[in-house]
């Protein structure tokens, strides 16, 4: 994928972010997540049927790349298995931390295949990642 298409689908996700928005919903599982090192705080509510993840909504105050992180990982995300989640979830940690990954899988989320680049803005990318990660956890136990 080009830079320059790259660049268009973070702005894009960034402007018009996936299911931003929250609401009062108990079957929902809420999380807050927050990066200590600057203001990116995001709060996700994710709906799990059947072990499929059906819904996913966020809301917050974060850096333009936190907030389309958050909308691509929503669009990759909606209709997957936990078991699809967990190797997704895998490889999009692996891109960032440049280690060798599966592209085909992650879908628009390579986007971010050269942020470790800027070492300081791949918290910023991981946050949302880190919240799904923690539901999976929490619906592990």
């Amino acid at each position: 994928m080009n830079q320059e298409l790259k660049r268009t689908i973070i702005l894009e996700n960034y402007q018009n972010p996936t299911n931003r928005g929250l609401f009062d919903d108990d079957s929902y599982i809420k999380v807050n997540m927050n990066n200590e090192s600057c203001i990116d705080e995001i709060n996700l509510m994710v709906k799990i049927e059947n072990n499929v993840i059906v819904d996913i909504r966020f809301d917050g105050e974060a850096c333009a790349i936190c907030t389309s992180a958050t909308s691509i990982m929503i669009n990759t995300l909606l209709g997957k298995t936990i078991d699809e989640i967990k190797e997704i979830y895998n490889n999009y940690e692996k891109m960032i931390n440049e280690e060798n990954y599966n592209e085909e899988i992650l879908e628009d989320a390579v986007v971010y295949a050269d942020i470790a680049k800027q070492p300081n803005r791949k918290k910023c990318a991981l946050l949302p990642w880190w919240g799904i990660k923690k539901v999976i956890d929490e619906i592990g136990k």
